[in-house]
């Protein structure tokens, strides 16, 4: 039996503030399908929901969904189930939901399906349940099916970010280097190495260094075999058999090649040989 959502503090957020700014080169670009006339608009379209739900670092030709854009490209889903699909998809359940944690997951989700950030851990721990106990796929159709993707994208437009202001849009985010990932998959004998980096007050320790290199790394240094490099003069001695020099004893008995005098024309050879005064 899944549980209810826990209710949930409200903050106050830009995209929950009337707009007064002056138009921008900000300002996101909205995206319908019924604005669509050619295939071209299709194409844009297309392309911006998966920049909003991949991300920039996602958009290869190897993830692409063809079997969503052709029943998209013939009216056959709207834009909504095209999300809900790249959504469940594998790429976003292998790049994105398996190399975070549920809170971060649910943050990251939040951002290119809702358009906003999550506005505390406790939002974050309300939907992190969802994502337990109904998984990766009804947490997808939570958030497609909630009242706040409704009310701002409807079943025709592209979710975008919401009232970006001196802020890193959310697709560039990358999914991986974050505190969590880099703590568990570039950890050194328990002690990730980036953590050493942490320490501002005073030198570091010798301890604390230490921690972060492995114990056999010194015996793994000495066991290593550099070779010796040679000298110039033994790579010269070793390479001068391979040069071949040209033998001329052929060309003495040969007699000499005969030049004749030939009339060079030279540049001032209009001038009068006895000039006048």
């Amino acid at each position: 039996m899944s549980l209810p959502l826990l209710g949930v503090k409200l903050k106050t957020l830009n995209q929950r503030v009337v707009s007064y700014e002056v138009p921008a080169e900000d300002d996101p670009v909205i995206y319908r399908l019924t604005d669509a006339t050619d295939a071209a608009d299709v194409d844009a379209l297309i392309w911006a929901a998966y920049r909003q739900i991949f991300s920039e670092h996602l958009i290869l030709e190897s993830y692409r969904q063809p079997f969503l854009e052709s029943q998209l490209r013939n009216r056959a889903i709207s834009v909504q189930d095209f999300i809900r699909g790249l959504g469940k998809s594998e790429v976003y359940r292998d790049q994105v939901a398996a190399v975070n944690s549920n809170y971060r997951l649910v943050d990251l989700s939040f951002k290119r399906f809702l358009g906003r950030p999550t506005y505390s851990q406790q939002e974050q721990i309300a939907w992190s349940i969802i994502l337990a106990t109904q998984g990766l796929e009804g947490f997808i159709d939570a958030l497609i099916e909630s009242d706040e993707y409704q009310q701002n994208f409807g079943a025709d437009i592209v979710p975008y970010q919401r009232r970006r202001r001196m802020a890193r849009p959310f697709n560039l985010v990358n999914p991986r280097y974050s505190d969590y990932w880099r703590n568990k998959e570039m950890s050194l004998s328990g002690r990730s190495y980036y953590q050493v980096r942490y320490y501002t007050a005073g030198p570091l320790d010798k301890t604390v260094i230490r921690g972060a290199i492995p114990a056999n790394f010194l015996s793994m240094a000495r066991s290593l075999v550099v070779p010796t490099l040679e000298s110039q003069r033994h790579v010269a001695r070793a390479t001068s058999s391979l040069v071949t020099v040209p033998s001329t004893a052929l060309e003495r008995d040969l007699p000499p090649t005969p030049v004749k005098p030939v009339a060079v024309a030279l540049p001032y050879r209009y001038l009068p040989s006895q000039p006048t005064v």
